[in-house]
């Protein structure tokens, strides 16, 4: 049955004002909303009843403390899971922020840094020069045992073990060569790449102190929206709108039926099945001004669901949430360098 707040308090005032009666009602007084939708008042909580929210009053009805609702296994798991989240997200972009202060300690101009490149790939292509080298002397000693062996046989003898193992030695040897020349190329691939991403953030950050700040904030934290599924919001209407976006994303790609939706918490069922991929999206603060919200991946409790959520899949279903919500909202979705 439910009570009007004003009943209660004209009872609660009676008996406070009632002799003898303030120390009974000294105890406490608690207000909560049972699992059918009924307000409890009473100044014990019985023992079915804890799980609820449920407020302390004083004696003008008044609610001095809130004890919130029993929070579910799966939520404590999940807390557990965002707190995690929080820590790398810190520690990627402290990364960033480690790597803007090498580049601007250790080079002074962008033509530093291409005469650093121009070096490095000098040296490297000596390196490939040599292996290359090294692949000609094989393939020509190798085609000298071939024909010391040939001979025996055209002798009719039996080609000696030691020639035998020469032979298989060499051939190890220019096959290892290969892979030396291939790793090689991708290293110098990759240098290139690296040093042209470091030019291009190195001439973003020298353009004023002001703009280096924001652009150094804005990168790391790109990188770790990829890297661990957020959107961050800029005001609340653009957060607002992300979480629907963000709620939209679950339906999609979360092969499990929605268990909890909140105004901060969406979370499917736990996955059962080992193919199942169950998503949930939880919108926290990040500063005074701005929100995330951080996307959480969970997979059966199976050697095959850890492989899963570990596979190129859940990366996909991860990397493509913060551009999702940003397509959603229609934001430009330039690629700030993430090295």
């Amino acid at each position: 049955m439910r009570i009007s707040d004003s009943i209660i308090y004209i009872v609660i005032t009676v008996l406070f004002l009632m002799p003898g009666a303030q120390p009974a009602f000294a105890k406490k007084m608690y207000r909560w909303v049972d699992g059918q939708g009924n307000v409890k008042y009473s100044d014990q909580i019985p023992p079915d009843q804890v799980r609820h929210r449920r407020e302390s009053l004083n004696d003008k009805v008044r609610v001095v403390n809130v004890v919130e609702k029993q929070k579910t296994k799966a939520q404590r798991e999940l807390e557990k899971r965002l707190l995690i989240l929080r820590k790398q997200q810190e520690a990627i972009i402290a990364k960033q922020k480690t790597h803007d202060k090498v580049l601007l300690s250790t080079y002074r101009t962008v033509a530093d840094m291409e005469l650093a490149l121009k070096g490095k790939m000098l040296a490297l292509d000596g390196q490939r020069t040599m292996f290359r080298g090294n692949l000609t002397r094989y393939e020509q000693k190798l085609e000298q045992l071939q024909k010391r062996a040939a001979q025996y046989e055209r002798d009719g003898r039996r080609v000696p073990a030691g020639l035998l193992a020469k032979i298989t030695e060499n051939r190890e040897q220019i096959a290892q060569s290969f892979i030396d020349i291939s790793k090689q190329f991708e290293k110098k691939k990759k240098t290139g790449e690296q040093f042209a991403a470091d030019i291009a953030r190195f001439a973003f950050l020298t353009q004023s102190d002001e703009e280096s700040k924001v652009l150094s904030r804005k990168t790391a934290e790109n990188k770790a929206e990829n890297e661990l599924g957020l959107f961050i919001c800029e005001t609340e209407a653009q957060c607002d709108k992300a979480w629907m976006a963000a709620k939209r994303f679950v339906y999609t790609y979360s092969t499990t039926d929605l268990d909890i939706e909140t105004n901060t918490l969406i979370m499917s069922l736990e996955p059962y099945r080992d193919t199942d991929l169950s998503l949930s999206v939880s919108k926290m603060k990040m500063d005074n001004t701005r929100k995330q919200i951080f996307l959480d991946i969970r997979c059966r409790n199976s050697s095959f669901g850890s492989e899963l959520c570990r596979g190129e899949n859940a990366k996909k279903v991860r990397y493509s949430f913060s551009d999702y919500i940003k397509f959603t909202l229609n934001i430009e979705t330039r690629t700030v360098d993430q090295h």
